[in-house]
């Protein structure tokens, strides 16, 4: 269970026991364990918005959207903007780009992404909740993870001193194919296909951008990848 208690720990904010110096081998296997660990976010998000049922919709799609980011601290918002302000201000230089991802402070393209992502996805939980489809809500958290571990299997990681460095050493790529099928899977039978497309070809996108600006990834670009996917599910399922 150590790999579990890893990821957990390192995708959210949840309290979690301290187990001990993770093993490298088992640094790799929590890798595999993100689509739960987005499995059971998704399960607090669906829980509180059923507490919050009955009650006016704006209100509790706000509230559904501040639990998002507080059980995640951010991490993937952090990385979507670290991606936006390298992609207008690397200029296509890939060090320069680099650099820039590795800054803290934040220009205003980063803030106007987050904006607009944060944006999309309060107009798609208040719809959602309006129709009290939860669906979405468990599994855009899945998809957004299963996204992380599709990039670590065919795309290249760039930043050998990254958080995700020594976790790639170790990483089980042949058995990370099941958990991103099943994920595939599971959005297929339940969301049906606009909602898979539509993260589908964000992701394909981001991944190509990645490689044509950087070579490859860094934890920033999973970040993005994840802040991406999840929203591209809420919306497809809020026009369905």
């Amino acid at each position: 269970m150590q790999a579990f208690w890893l990821a957990l720990q390192f995708l959210t904010r949840i309290p979690v026991a301290d187990t001990g110096p993770a093993d490298p081998r088992r640094l790799g296997q929590s890798a595999l364990y993100y689509p739960v660990v987005g499995l059971l976010l998704g399960l607090l998000l669906v829980l509180l918005a059923a507490l919050l049922a009955g009650g006016p919709h704006l209100a509790s799609a706000a509230l559904v959207l501040a639990a998002w980011v507080l059980l995640t601290g951010g991490l993937h918002l952090d990385g979507l903007a670290d991606c936006a302000d390298a992609w207008v201000g690397g200029y296509g230089d890939r060090e320069r780009s680099l650099r820039i991802m590795k800054d803290p402070s934040s220009g205003p393209i980063a803030v106007c992404v987050l904006l607009l992502v944060l944006l999309l996805k309060f107009a798609a939980i208040d719809a959602l909740l309006d129709e009290q489809c939860y669906a979405a809500l468990v599994l855009a958290p899945v998809l957004g993870r299963a996204a992380i571990l599709l990039l670590m299997c065919n795309t290249a990681y760039v930043n050998p001193h990254g958080l995700a460095a020594k976790l790639l050493e170790q990483f089980p790529a042949d058995a990370a194919r099941w958990p991103i099928a099943t994920s595939a899977v599971l959005g297929l039978m339940i969301l049906g296909w606009p909602a898979l497309l539509a993260a589908g070809l964000l992701l394909f996108w981001l991944r190509r951008a990645a490689i044509a600006r950087l070579g490859g990834c860094t934890g920033d670009v999973y970040g993005a990848a994840v802040e991406l996917v999840e929203t591209a599910v809420i919306a497809a399922a809020a026009f369905r």
